[in-house]
């Protein structure tokens, strides 16, 4: 059975301004996942499991659903609040969603087989996919899921600061920890991390890190839901607390198995702020101009 990839397409892009995810950069109007759905269809991958949210579901739909067609079988999941939350009421000051792992256990229902996870305003590239279709065919089980570490100097924004899971990897190649940086950006001639107390902290420029491309067995969901509950129950009077897949495999690692840091060659870039954009079209038109991708992904 091919593998599926689950994109994460339900954030509600605030720094951005815009719903991002359907945004135009590529030279015939791509966005930025029709570059991922490309590199994992041609990895190997037989089925896209989209996360969106029901307001844009009708535009996203005809953007995507007339390119996937005779190539891929497509899924929508819908990351609603109420979701496994069990027993706990929503609270009503709670407005935004509830994070990344809640968005991929809102997949359950709709993923049986060994899967990839990304975000849809990331570009990973050709070997990211190709090394993550290898692990799913081939490595991946109950108690072995896996990350692609990006070198944290090639993933930062010029234009603000950025969220990372700053990983740890031990002799074996295995995750060792991985920490959820919420504010990381250049000082001066140095790439820094501030808490929440504003004290900074260096980080070298290749420190892996991961950009939440992930390869999980399905079992990943019944731990998922466990660990969800137990976030719950201890952050439920907190608005702005986020239940982030790093919280999931930090858990995994200490209690059930291992997790390979798979690195790439791939250069990853993305849109966090607007003026991120221009350098997004230049990348994408350079790497076309290379011959890595047709001048039209769909044609």
């Amino acid at each position: 059975m091919k593998p599926t990839l689950l994109i994460l397409a339900a954030g509600m892009a605030s720094r951005y301004g815009s719903l991002k995810q359907i945004q135009q950069f590529g030279p015939s109007g791509e966005t930025i996942v029709d570059y991922s759905i490309f590199d994992a269809i041609r990895a190997g991958f037989g089925k896209i499991v989209f996360i969106i949210r029901k307001d844009f579901e009708k535009e996203f739909k005809e953007i995507f659903e007339p390119k996937l067609k005779g190539r891929a079988a497509t899924d929508y999941v819908y990351q609603e609040m109420d979701a496994f939350t069990g027993k706990y009421p929503v609270p009503a000051e709670r407005s935004k969603p509830w994070g990344t792992a809640h968005a991929v256990l809102c997949a359950k229902n709709a993923i049986n087989e060994p899967f990839a996870v990304i975000n849809a305003d990331d570009f990973y590239g050709r070997d990211a996919f190709e090394k993550a279709a290898d692990f799913l065919n081939n490595r991946c089980k109950p108690d072995v899921y896996a990350v692609i570490g990006y070198e944290l100097g090639k993933t930062i924004s010029e234009h603000g600061s950025v969220s990372r899971g700053v990983c740890a990897a031990d002799a074996n190649g295995n995750l060792a920890a991985i920490n959820e940086r919420t504010k990381i950006y250049k000082d001066g001639g140095e790439i820094v991390y501030e808490d929440a107390d504003g004290s900074k902290h260096p980080l070298t420029p290749d420190t892996p890190v991961s950009m939440n491309f992930w390869g999980f067995h399905p079992s990943v969901f019944d731990f998922s839901e466990e660990q969800f509950s137990e976030f719950l129950e201890k952050n439920l009077s907190n608005p702005k607390a986020e239940f982030f897949i790093p919280i999931v495999v930090d858990h995994f690692i200490k209690t059930k198995g291992v997790v390979n840091v798979i690195p790439t060659s791939s250069q990853w870039f993305g849109v966090t702020y607007k003026e991120d954009a221009p350098g997004v079209q230049a990348s994408l038109s350079a790497l076309v101009a290379a011959g890595e991708y047709p001048d039209n992904l769909w044609k």
